[in-house]
């Protein structure tokens, strides 16, 4: 059993659903992305998604899209990614997935990449991008398992039947759903078509579902509750740290994240 399938098995034996947050490594520097990780776990989280900085993140709203172009700036590179993973996954005592995209990857080298990945600590890949079409040329899924680490499929509310079976068949620790169409960022409500989307899902596969795109309140995690095993924030987050004062931002985010953390049991 890999650490993403023990921590499952943990939310759900608790009877409640798993919170997963995100940062961008290296925004606004390094001291602060080890902060922010040391913060969230202490503030209760189950998961955290580390992305490595991209130039074009298409998935990504105008809150990680500027987190990641400000990490780009100060030249934070796929190496201080790996060593940020190393430091924190040694005492985090939860999983630590990188998120990034595929191109970085490829030009790191695939089977290196997860080589590397692994050895940091790093407990699974997303990568949105990745489609399994291109399984049989880069083999992402291979590598990765080859070193126990799960590459997490990601859905959207428009992925064909067809793919949802396909993704749902080769799916290891859960799925990734994007709660709306569009790209990351904070939502006052949830779209509300979220509910038949997950549905729609989970007629295909009893993966654990991860839910993430627009989800930025604890209210929306308890309208969650006994649909998505896991709720992502990933936005919010950063934005609450952005808008606090600076003496006060990591105060703000570990006030915020217990709250997120409280809605979840």
């Amino acid at each position: 059993m890999n650490t993403i399938d023990a921590q499952v098995k943990k939310i759900k034996s608790g009877k409640r659903i798993g919170l997963m947050t995100h940062i961008v490594v290296g925004y606004p520097d390094l001291k602060v992305s080890r902060q922010l990780i040391a913060t969230m776990v202490e503030a209760g989280v189950d998961f955290i998604e580390l992305q490595i900085p991209f130039s074009d993140p298409l998935a990504d709203g105008p809150t990680l899209m500027r987190a990641n172009q400000t990490a780009l700036k100060h030249k934070i590179r796929v190496k201080d990614a790996m060593l940020l993973m190393a430091e924190c996954s040694a005492t985090a005592g939860i999983p630590l997935l990188f998120m990034t995209y595929f191109n970085i990857v490829f030009n790191y080298g695939v089977e290196a990449f997860c080589r590397d990945a692994a050895q940091a600590g790093c407990s699974g890949l997303i990568v949105p991008d990745m489609p399994l079409d291109e399984e049989y040329n880069d083999k992402l899924t291979y590598f990765a398992q080859h070193h126990n680490m799960p590459v997490i499929r990601t859905l959207a509310p428009v992925t064909s039947p067809r793919r949802l079976e396909l993704n749902a068949r080769a799916a290891r620790g859960f799925l990734y759903l994007s709660g709306r169409q569009g790209v990351t960022g904070a939502c006052g409500e949830l779209d509300e078509n979220i509910f038949s989307s997950i549905q729609r899902v989970k007629r295909y596969n009893g993966m654990p579902l991860a839910v993430g795109f627009g989800i930025s309140r604890p209210t929306h995690i308890k309208q969650l509750k006994g649909y998505a095993d896991i709720a992502v924030v990933g936005s919010e987050v950063l934005n609450i740290y952005h808008q606090a004062v600076p003496d006060g931002a990591i105060s703000a985010v570990r006030c915020f994240v217990r709250e997120l953390a409280e809605a979840s049991r």
